[in-house]
């Protein structure tokens, strides 16, 4: 937990957040409910005091068959009176929908009344982005806008962390899409993907306005995963092979070495790794010039800057670690200044997605999103 003299545990921390919200006038139901799914989340599965007052929901695993007939999906079932209708969809992690934080995540939302479904993302186990996967998250808010009451009058939340913010974004995009969405939460969500390769790669990123580089070291698997994104678009098997293998060994190690595999790649594979090995802000547009047109296009298709979202006015939430080293905090600040009555919460220490790092003004600042994302609950319980 937090050292502050002495060891917090999350009942202290619940007292200090309400004592703070006693002196700012905001004490309010929301704000104990708030307070409750933090520390519930934090907590995992372990007990805590949400676990003591509510249902235990149930974990309905592989229990839906996304449209494509390819893709599944689990559903957590509150077993108490449904808010609200949400789609979570995982960042990059091996365990896809099983991993363990996402399960802990998705039953925290069950518990605050959403009914969950957590779509298995084939990118995400892969640790690549996939652009089919956008079409596996439209399957998924188009299961339960179908099926589920509350999502039929107010629509479909979608929460969405890290890389698959874009996607999830695409998928809004597609036709019929916009009705069934109600609103969108990115937790270390990206807008300009040119921008996001710049920090992968060389760890410089600017604020809005500002021409002056600014400087965070990212996490050194970042550039490895971005790098297993595209290694599927190169012509040569040779150059698929050995980047491959690059991955692996950079992955398990960001120090080994890789100069035996690179010495034989061919001009595509010698032109991706360039970019990836670049340490320059001002030689990635030149860079990028270099590698294959396959593979900007596909940084085209995901740098949400190019798109109308205006679909998104009023209904996107968005939340970002102010030290996150894998995506700066910038790229939410951008995604906020584009569209409209959208809310942004950028969170004291907080680095990715973990809130355990995070101080008391951080937890302060996550109860204020948390009460956001629970405002979007029908106030109207529905019981299934």
């Amino acid at each position: 937990m937090i050292a502050v003299g002495v060891v917090l545990t999350s009942q202290k921390i619940a007292v200090i957040l309400l004592v703070a919200g006693v002196l700012l006038g905001c004490v309010s139901a929301e704000s104990w409910e708030a307070v409750h799914i933090l520390n519930d989340i934090e907590a995992g599965s372990r007990p805590s005091k949400l676990k003591s007052i509510t249902p235990s929901p149930a974990r309905k695993r592989n229990a839906v068959y996304l449209p494509d007939g390819l893709s599944l999906a689990d559903l957590y079932e509150p077993n108490q009176p449904v808010g609200g209708a949400l789609v979570l969809v995982p960042g990059f992690t091996p365990d896809g929908k099983d991993d363990v934080h996402i399960v802990n995540l998705a039953y925290s939302l069950a518990r605050a009344r959403f009914r969950v479904l957590v779509p298995d993302l084939s990118g995400a186990r892969g640790l690549r982005v996939r652009l089919e996967d956008a079409d596996t998250i439209a399957n998924a808010v188009t299961y339960l806008a179908q099926t589920d009451p509350v999502a039929q009058q107010q629509g479909v939340v979608v929460i969405a962390i890290s890389y698959a913010v874009g996607l999830a974004v695409l998928a809004s995009l597609q036709e019929g899409m916009q009705e069934r969405f109600g609103v969108l939460v990115s937790i270390g969500g990206y807008y300009d993907a040119k921008a996001m390769v710049t920090f992968t790669t060389t760890g410089r990123f600017r604020e809005p306005g500002l021409a002056e580089w600014r400087f965070v070291r990212p996490h050194p698997a970042v550039k490895w995963m971005f790098l297993a994104s595209n290694i599927d678009l190169l012509d040569d098997p040779r150059d698929r092979a050995a980047l491959t293998a690059i991955v692996e060994r950079r992955l398990l190690d960001p120090k080994a070495p890789i100069d035996d595999l690179a010495e034989g790649l061919g001009p595509e594979g010698k032109s991706l790794l360039d970019l990836m090995t670049n340490a320059n802000p001002e030689r990635v547009t030149s860079l990028l010039a270099l590698v294959p047109d396959k593979i900007r296009d596909r940084i085209e298709t995901l740098s949400l800057q190019n798109y109308d979202l205006s679909h998104l006015a009023g209904r996107l939430i968005l939340i970002h670690g102010r030290k996150d080293n894998m995506i700066p905090y910038t790229e939410s600040l951008r995604l906020n200044s584009t569209i409209p009555d959208s809310e942004l919460f950028i969170i004291d220490g907080f680095t990715h997605v973990d809130p355990a790092t995070i101080g008391i003004t951080g937890r302060l600042q996550l109860v204020d999103a948390l009460m956001a994302v629970l405002k979007r609950r029908k106030q109207e319980m529905v019981t299934r």
